[in-house]
């Protein structure tokens, strides 16, 4: 492998066709003949014209291809955050660039006041492929659990009768309309419930007949080696959202399922987006589903989730606490005496990138082309950086 030269190559392996990206060089010289603007200008820039709710690591990056990511300095970093889980595909897959490109120059946009000839055909493969019998087309995944939330209490006042403004947060209240919950919490940390826990909420909102919501954002679509995370404990949700990397990290779209007994209570007029279900989108979407189930992007994920653990177990304890994932959606809690944000900083500096999330732990998500290889020396970085970390 070492011999190949070309910037892109497709390695086929073990059953699996991945799309990766292979550089002979860290810094990119191309990349830094086409950038103008320092990093430390881009900075800058954010730093005086943008809302700060956003607190960035200290990277500007301008071009990214598979696994990696360069700087406007031409150097490259492993992607290890992989946009909090939207570029499963990797960056720029060229399938799905494909895809946006051919659309692009067609139609782009009708909204919802007319027909397309992409939605439909969209809706009918989700569906389909998820076993749902309608599809809710948004943007993002905010706007997906929003629009969950409104079908679900839309239900509980015309379906299950709950009187006007008496939903309760008790399960076995009669007037609770749903239950909403991330099969592995994310944002949180990488938080996995105990084996069956999904069982008992599928078991509890069936008994007292209360829409079960999987909020799958960030898990759904490969992330944990399964198409859903529900998947692993054999249970549907009665509401499903996606978003994220149902667009390959190309644009935002996201997407709510469910069943005609629940999602025809939304009615014309009763729910709106402009963009929601755009030729763009659908296209895209559609695509990037594609790549996942064509290049076998689920088995990858499931196939490396040992070699991750393994390769993460071996930091030394006294520095990582615990590690936890499934597939390849990982977290390790650092001890407290090193500070997580530093950390990150030093992986920058030994060409990795991802954040800290809630205090000392480390998220730990890369794009699902990556390959045992890449694994391994994205593994072997953090473990030498943990190594080397001296308070």
């Amino acid at each position: 492998m070492q011999n190949i030269k070309e910037s892109n190559a497709k390695w086929i392996f073990a059953g699996y066709c991945l799309w990766i990206s292979v550089a002979s060089c860290v810094v990119d010289q191309e990349v830094m003949a086409q950038n103008k603007l320092s990093s430390e200008e881009i900075f800058a820039l954010e730093d005086k014209y943008g809302c700060r709710n956003y607190a960035p690591l200290q990277v500007a990056l301008t071009r990214g291809e598979g696994v990696f990511v360069w700087d406007v300095e031409g150097r490259r970093y492993y992607d290890f955050l992989s946009a909090y889980s939207a570029v499963n595909q990797g960056h720029c897959h060229p399938r799905i660039i494909k895809a946006l490109n051919e659309q692009a120059s067609k139609l782009t946009l009708v909204s919802r006041a007319f027909y397309s000839d992409q939605l439909g055909k969209y809706e009918k493969f989700m569906t389909e492929l998820l076993g749902y019998d309608r599809l809710l087309p948004m943007n993002t995944g905010v706007e997906g659990g929003e629009s969950a939330c409104k079908i679900a209490r839309k239900w509980g006042y015309e379906v299950k009768k709950i009187p006007q403004n008496q939903a309760k947060k008790a399960l076995k209240d009669p007037n609770v309309a749903a239950f909403m919950v991330e099969p592995i919490q994310g944002e949180a940390g990488v938080v996995k419930p105990d084996t069956g826990y999904l069982q008992k909420v599928r078991a509890l909102c069936t008994k007292y007949n209360v829409l079960w919501i999987a909020d799958e954002v960030q898990t759904g679509l490969g992330r944990t080696g399964k198409l859903l995370a529900v998947e692993h404990e054999g249970v549907k949700p009665d509401i499903l959202i996606l978003g994220k990397a149902l667009s390959g990290g190309v644009l935002p779209v996201s997407a709510v399922l469910a069943n005609n007994n629940v999602m025809d209570v939304i009615k014309p007029g009763t729910h709106g987006s402009t963009y929601g279900g755009n030729p763009l989108a659908c296209a895209v979407a559609t695509e990037a589903i594609k790549v996942l189930l064509e290049d076998k992007l689920i088995e990858n994920a499931a196939r490396l989730e040992a070699v991750f653990r393994a390769e993460l177990e071996k930091i030394p304890k006294s520095k990582v606490n615990v590690v936890r994932g499934r597939g390849l959606m990982f977290a390790i809690v650092i001890d407290d005496s090193i500070p997580a944000y530093e950390v990150c900083k030093r992986l920058r500096d030994a060409g990795l990138i991802t954040k800290p999330t809630h205090g000392q732990t480390i998220r730990l998500a890369p794009p699902l082309v990556i390959t045992e290889q890449q694994i391994r020396e994205g593994a072997s970085i953090i473990q030498k950086v943990l190594e080397d970390f001296k308070k």
